[in-house]
């Protein structure tokens, strides 16, 4: 539905937050008001008010240009909205991430256009945040606010005339602002930018940012500008028809193929958890995680969802980085560049809805998780149904599951990186389902073969060790950690993994243990991660997922079906722009975002509904 807004008023030397319904008396916008957009390198998120609240230059994992997202006060925010009382509608262009929105006041309605642009031969070597404005019925005046965020705290913006611009500077980002004919710059400080243009039938007015970092800097006319906008549409659009998505959910699909497009670092073929920093998992907790990295697991699992969706290209560059960082220092998460993760460092600033700290960094790195092990192997394993490997790739893994061999009796983080090392169930058919891969990838000749029975004998000794210490005869499901009466969501994906122990009732286990979860973490459609999470955090939306996806695996397709759809139903707001939470009592949307671990996770149980639909016919 439309939503009634309140236009921005003048301000002085900072501009004010955008006051009105969708925001709080705080400022905060809900994070479903959020779309993404992209060019293979960033990551920006506009408002449905008209305000880009978070960009981050040139790089996703670079320090923020704008950065209201977690200071609303006084962040660095973009703004393109109406003078007048407004209501807003937006949605992406079909098969794109070009975004629009329709502005309507009592005097007319324009739309907005928004793009981070790409060229004709791909990414460009610059940042390049483009908008335009077009006018529809009537006459709509528009204000323009444009103010730079300090960089996480570490520096302020200032402004320089270099050859009759006004260029603008913080820290290492340079960049310029340009605009079209019919725009009147009001301000132009080293705060910021203040301006406003009229439109009516048939009128335009385009504006944009250019930026790099530390480099020399292209300032194209604003027409080449304006023209990309287009060739940037064309160009998704051209990417997203070659995506393999099946019917009734293809558009769900592909949304979340789009979605997991931004977060594939183009300059190495890195893979981004998500797009932001801190975001927070409760409103006032303290779990807020700087995710703008490159996780083995988040990587590897978006890698396979990739095959699944035929983009074999991105598929085959998130593989290769993967392999090449695991090759050299073995870690279970990386900068985008490859280079080790920066600790974890709080900064002074709010945070979104006032919750704080705000981190940059991540201590997660250099955890011990056997997951590692299993993620790069399902990894590869569904690589080559479609690929080969080199000689170097292929000792590379071997070497892996020699490493894996060794250690799978070793205490760890687990997936959900805590704390105090357990026995993680979890980790354990992590690590049996990395050695059934190796042994099915030995035996297709993929792997080479010398160490192949010793990957079977431990991938039976671990099959073995799960179902006498994790099986809770009394619980019906496999339990949290060794000694642990407690449950874990992530279990849903030992279906996909094919765990079986010698036993002949694995699949009467495992589907004992999905209904246990529903049973005891289930919170309407939404699923909590583990046992004592709903007193920490929201509901991870990635295990609701995976637990439609079980039950597809496991024949149960009617049920899978209905809770897919509810689960859908349920997050059907916004653009399309999922998270990696949600409070399931108010529906409000938590953690960071774009989360591609959300978003692969819903094509992966699109995907296995859509094969069971065709086994069931």
């Amino acid at each position: 539905m439309p939503t009634t807004l309140t236009p921005p008023t003048p301000a002085p030397a900072r501009p004010h937050p955008i006051a009105g319904c969708v925001r709080d008396g705080g400022g905060w916008l809900p994070l479903d008001g959020y779309g993404a957009l992209g060019d293979g390198r960033s990551i920006a998120l506009s408002g449905a008010d008209g305000s880009i609240d978070w960009w981050a230059v040139p790089n996703i994992d670079s320090p923020p240009l704008l950065d209201r997202l977690l200071d609303a006060p006084d962040g660095g925010r973009f703004v393109i909205a109406p003078c007048a009382p407004f209501t807003a509608e937006r949605r992406y262009r079909e098969g794109s991430n070009v975004l629009e929105t329709v502005f309507t006041t009592a005097d007319g309605h324009a739309t907005l256009t928004e793009s981070l642009n790409s060229g004709s031969a791909g990414r460009l070597p610059w940042a390049e945040l483009a908008r335009r404005v077009d006018g529809g019925t009537g006459s709509v005046r528009f204000r323009v606010e444009l103010s730079f965020s300090r960089s996480l705290d570490k520096a302020n913006s200032w402004t320089s005339p270099t050859g009759g611009r006004q260029v603008f500077h913080i820290g290492s980002i340079l960049g310029v602002f340009i605009a079209s004919d019919g725009i009147a710059i009001e301000r132009q400080d080293d705060e910021g930018i203040a301006a406003t243009f009229a439109v009516g039938p048939g009128d335009r007015r385009t504006v944009a940012i250019v930026a790099g970092d530390d480099e020399p800097l292209v300032v194209p006319p604003i027409a080449d500008i304006d023209g990309r906008i287009d060739l940037a549409d064309e160009e998704w659009r051209q990417w997203s028809g070659r995506i393999v998505a099946a019917e009734p959910r293809r558009a769900l699909v592909l949304r979340s193929a789009l979605a997991l497009k931004l977060l594939l670092f183009s300059p190495t073929g890195a893979i981004a958890a998500a797009a932001t920093t801190s975001l927070p998992e409760r409103i006032g907790g303290s779990k807020n995680y700087d995710y703008r990295f490159a996780w083995v697991r988040d990587a590897g699992y978006t890698v396979r969802a990739f095959l699944r969706l035929g983009a074999h290209a991105e598929a085959k560059a998130g593989l290769t980085w993967l392999l090449d960082r695991l090759d050299r220092k073995p870690h279970v998460a990386y900068r985008l560049d490859g280079h080790d993760m920066q600790p974890a460092t709080a900064m002074a600033m709010p945070g979104w809805r006032d919750t704080s700290p705000v981190m940059s960094g991540n201590d997660a790195a250099d955890q011990l998780q056997l997951g590692l092990f299993g993620d790069i192997f399902e990894t590869a394993a569904a690589f080559v149904e479609t690929g080969i490997l080199d000689s170097h790739s292929a000792a590379t893994l071997s070497a892996l599951a020699d490493r894996c061999a060794d250690v799978w009796r070793l205490k760890d983080a687990g997936i959900w990186e805590l704390d105090e090392p357990q026995h993680f169930t979890m980790s354990k058919i992590s690590a049996w389902q990395a050695l059934a891969r190796a042994v099915e990838m030995a035996d297709a000749g993929h792997l080479p073969a010398t160490c192949r029975a010793r990957w079977a004998r431990e991938r039976d000794r671990i099959a073995a060790w799960v179902d006498e210490h994790c099986w809770s005869q009394a619980r019906g499901a496999y339990t949290f950690f060794v000694g642990s009466g407690r449950l874990d969501a992530s279990l849903a994906l030992a279906v996909r993994f094919g765990f079986a122990a010698r036993g002949a009732d694995s699949a009467d286990r495992l589907r004992s243990t999905l209904d246990a979860i529903d049973r005891e973490l289930g919170a309407g459609p939404f699923h909590y991660r583990y046992g004592g999470a709903q007193e920490e955090e929201g509901c991870f939306l990635a295990c609701s997922f995976w637990m439609a996806e079980a039950r597809a695996l496991l024949g149960e397709t009617g049920r899978a079906a209905r809770d897919f759809d509810a689960l859908a139903a349920a997050l059907d707001r916004g653009v399309g722009v999922l998270t990696e939470m949600i409070d399931p009592a108010s529906g409000e949307l938590l953690g960071n975002l774009p989360q591609g671990l959300t978003h692969l996770a819903l094509v992966n149980a699109a995907a296995a509904l859509a094969d069971a639909g065709a086994r069931d016919t």
